[in-house]
């Protein structure tokens, strides 16, 4: 048994302080009050990006056998310890090799690497807000193409005013698959009607879809108020300003909003085949476009906290706990007996000091 102590312990049910986690293997078989003197630090289940399109100088649609091993180790380094490669629009036969390629780093032997939890499509079959994605392959819906993809797809972004939207959303939610609505200039309306077919997720709330508007609220007026659509937020200072952040949390509630990066490859230039460049704070197109972000998930949790006024515990739940629940992974997220001891210790300035994946400590 391995006992891992802190200044505060965050959990569902409140913050222990001082606390301790008792670590029996790979699971956690109790959180305590410590009984002894512990170190000045916090620990909180590890976090879980469901959007991760590379980081650094690795994109995940080339990466090699070193670049795998390079975004686990950038992945790590920021408190990630479960995430979802993501692969953006490109023509359809373009898909079958890359998801290939997550799937033989998901399958990779050993141990000390974040969890592979499944692929996130974003794209291509998006609707009037397309952003930085490709337009000359963003598609009509093929039924036939989105029912013979692999399980390892656990996420599709897709916007609901296309046409065949509901069919493919009720058809991907059979099957176990998470639909999140986004680049999309769909309607309140369709929105719901979106939801009320199985959508469970709103991609990048405010960015890729039109403008909240107070007679036509749109995608976003939808995501803040259907309690069955959770949000996911780029909460980098760039893609929102702090009060949307902060009105996004407030409006959802624990439980209802994730914080994701969208990280792309800035430091290569690329964002999937787009080439990109770092300017003002995030990386664009040559027109300016955002196209992606240089976010790392622990430096979102510090922004919700320091720059948006969100409770500690309402950051850690968006960055660990409430994506686990919309990946239906219940042995993670959450500090509790019986769940996977992935566990990061957070300093004082909540910056990254140790992470535990499995009850072992990650070198």
């Amino acid at each position: 048994m391995t006992t891992l102590g802190g200044t505060a312990v965050v959990t569902p049910a409140g913050v222990v302080s001082p606390g301790a986690v008792d670590v029996d293997g790979d699971r956690i078989v109790a959180v305590r009050p410590a009984r002894s003197p512990v170190p000045d630090r916090i620990l909180v289940p590890g976090f879980i990006d469901l959007q991760v399109n590379g980081h650094d100088d690795i994109d995940v649609a080339g990466a090699d056998e070193d670049g795998w091993e390079r975004l686990d180790a950038l992945l790590l380094a920021q408190g990630v310890t479960t995430w979802c490669p993501a692969l953006v629009t490109a023509p359809l036969d373009a898909y079958g090799p890359r998801i290939e390629r997550v799937a033989r780093a998901a399958a990779r032997s050993g141990g000390g690497r974040p969890h592979i939890a499944g692929v996130h499509l974003e794209g291509p079959f998006l609707g009037g807000a397309p952003g930085a994605h490709p337009g000359e392959h963003i598609r009509a819906i093929d039924p036939d193409w989105l029912a013979a993809l692999p399980d390892l797809v656990r996420i599709v972004t897709l916007a609901p005013e296309v046409d065949g939207a509901l069919a493919a959303i009720r058809a991907l939610t059979d099957r176990g698959t998470v639909v999140s609505l986004g680049h999309s200039t769909a309607t309140f309306e369709e929105a719901t009607a979106a939801a009320e077919a199985g959508a469970r997720m709103v991609t990048h709330l405010f960015n890729g879809m039109g403008p909240f508007n107070h007679r036509a609220p749109g995608l976003a007026g939808a995501g803040l108020t259907e309690a069955r659509l959770v949000v996911a937020v780029i909460a980098d200072g760039v893609h929102l300003h702090p009060a949307a952040v902060t009105t996004a949390f407030r409006a959802k509630g624990r439980g209802g909003i994730v914080l994701v990066t969208d990280a792309v490859a800035w430091r290569a230039h690329r964002a999937g085949r787009a080439e990109v460049a770092l300017s003002d704070g995030a990386p664009r197109l040559a027109d300016g476009t955002i196209a992606g972000s240089a976010l790392t998930m622990d430096a979102a949790v510090r922004f919700a906290v320091n720059r948006c006024a969100v409770d500690l515990e309402d950051a850690v739940a968006a960055a660990s706990t409430t994506p686990a629940v919309v990946l239906d992974l219940a042995d993670r997220g959450r500090l509790v007996p019986g769940a996977r001891a992935d566990i990061v210790a957070l300093g004082p300035d909540l910056d990254v000091q140790s992470v535990w994946l499995g009850g072992v400590e990650a070198g």
